[in-house]
């Protein structure tokens, strides 16, 4: 599916503010690495022109390394969200493993996966995209459960 400018920047605005609502986790564990925060503001600041492709796919892979080097699971998830939504940039195909690491985030860290998933997807339909083609990318996942994607 090939998506308006319009409706692109839509769904990495989306996949950035799933990725920025678990992010906490992440910075919980791992308060002095910014990498995943810099993925998130990237993907902001390529919506805004101000960067250029090969320096957000860079904080995207930077966010997945943060990913690989945590061994908390919950962390590793979190990163991994925030990497995906900066990828969002590169491919809006993205934005529903954003979300779906988002929930496994969300999953790893509560002590009722159960509720946290379901309080989680809830809060990511509210914010879906208004704009009927980015609303189809981006709730491609966000409705079905979550998977165990957090892999080293």
């Amino acid at each position: 599916m090939t998506l308006e400018a319009r409706d692109h920047a839509a769904v990495v605005r989306w996949a950035t503010a799933v990725a920025e609502h678990v992010l906490p986790i992440y910075e919980k564990a791992h308060p002095r690495d910014p990498r995943p925060r810099r993925a998130i503001d990237g993907g902001r600041a390529w919506m805004r022109g101000d960067l250029e492709l090969r320096q957000l796919r860079a904080a995207a892979l930077a966010a997945h390394a943060a990913a690989r080097a945590t061994d908390d699971e919950a962390a590793r998830a979190a990163a991994r969200a925030a990497g995906q939504a900066a990828a969002t940039g590169h491919a809006a195909g993205h934005a529903p493993a954003a979300s779906a690491y988002a929930v496994d985030a969300v999953i790893c860290a509560a002590r009722d996966p159960e509720t946290a998933a379901s309080a989680e997807r809830a809060w990511q339909v509210r914010r879906l995209p208004r704009r009927e083609a980015a609303r189809a990318v981006a709730a491609r996942w966000v409705t079905r459960r979550a998977r165990r994607r957090s892999r080293r």
